[in-house]
């Protein structure tokens, strides 16, 4: 590897500083309790590797991020055409307020069963679970021109507030296909880019990574959001510093994709997805596959949405990531009422149902706790 590129990712002797620093802070700097960073191909959380010295089933999980998809933390639809359709039951209406209350109770149960980590996103996800055509809900938290919106920016210092207490990362995503389409044109994304990242920055977070898109290779209006420019995207995060302080960043492909070879050398880890791979052979290939691609070197790998479950079973996506030292996020859209998952609100933030209680006894079983 060239060392001008091993000096524009900050590796000091095997150590990727991301999202804090080990020089002192600036005396205005808000004081933080979780702190993550990467060595190797492990992540450290406070300096020291997760679930540290953990074995399950005689394989280290030692520095992997076990986390689950909840992007929808901050959601809220201002289209009022479409913002009934998120109506609770109980209330016949929608109400942001409520869903972000209850998504900061849910969130110690979910550190207690050993999650690590889980993914939000400024301009959420799809409220249906999954969508076919047009998304006329309007879910974004920039304006066309690119800036950034106060109300979503309230709920989510929360639940980053919650998050740091809790010794917990934030997987944050900017972008997101069905909303990127609102922003007028190329230079409102990079406006969007540079005001989120500086956002995270100036209030001192230390336990947040950036994914720059979901899914960069579906279907995004705007060239630079999608595979064969979204490099320059997460150099652009790499880049907006405080002082020696910045974020780590990659982003996301679609279900049982290899990243490209130009976002491998941009990343500080890279995301995979496991929707649509029915085999878990597939899975422990996919991340083979990966570590092949030229620019690899030592770097996380994790799965931060996969659909598939089957916990009970001999042969699993979430156990074929651990079987290749790779990291597993749950993405739950729900079953025959998608609203049953964590996808679709009116969203149930607890583990209500079997699938939930399924996956978090696994984690919890992993990790030990």
């Amino acid at each position: 590897m060239r060392l001008d590129h091993v000096a524009r990712l900050g590796l000091i002797s095997g150590l990727i500083v991301g999202a804090y620093s080990t020089a002192p802070s600036g005396a205005d700097e808000p004081k933080r309790r979780t702190e993550i960073a990467i060595r190797g191909d492990g992540f450290l959380i406070d300096g020291r590797p997760t679930y540290e010295g953990r074995t399950w089933r005689g394989r280290s999980v030692e520095g992997l991020l076990l986390n689950s998809r909840m992007v929808q933390g901050t959601f809220d639809d201002l289209n009022p055409e479409t913002r009934p359709l998120w109506a609770y039951p109980d209330t016949g209406r929608w109400d942001p307020e409520r869903n972000v209350r209850e998504f900061l109770a849910a969130m110690p149960e979910w550190r207690r069963h050993g999650l690590l980590a889980f993914t939000l996103n400024l301009q959420g996800g799809s409220p249906q679970g999954y969508s076919k055509g047009r998304q006329p809900w309007e879910t974004s938290g920039f304006t066309p021109k690119g800036e950034l919106r106060p109300e979503f920016l309230d709920r989510l210092v929360r639940i980053l507030d919650r998050a740091d207490d809790l010794g917990m990362v934030v997987i944050l995503g900017v972008f997101y296909f069905g909303q990127d389409e609102r922003l007028e044109d190329e230079a409102a994304v990079l406006r969007a880019l540079d005001a989120a990242v500086d956002w995270v920055l100036d209030r001192g977070d230390r336990h947040v990574l950036i994914e720059v898109n979901n899914e960069c290779n579906v279907k995004y209006d705007h060239a630079i959001l999608r595979p064969d420019r979204v490099h320059e995207l997460i150099g652009r995060v790499q880049a907006r510093r405080r002082g020696d302080r910045r974020l780590l960043a990659g982003t996301s492909y679609g279900g049982g994709t290899v990243p490209g070879e130009n976002v491998v050398h941009a990343s500080d880890f890279l995301l995979l997805h496991g929707n649509g791979v029915g085999e878990p052979a597939r899975i422990a290939e996919t991340v083979r596959e990966t570590r092949q691609v030229p620019g690899y070197r030592p770097m996380p790998i994790l799965f931060n949405e996969d659909d598939h479950f089957d916990f009970d079973r001999p042969e699993n996506n979430f156990d074929a990531a651990l079987s290749e030292h790779a990291s597993w996020g749950y993405f739950d859209p729900g079953a025959s009422d998608y609203r049953d998952g964590y996808q679709s609100p009116p969203v149930d933030w607890g583990l209500g149902t079997p699938r939930k209680r399924a996956f978090f006894d696994r984690v919890r079983e992993i990790a030990g706790d």
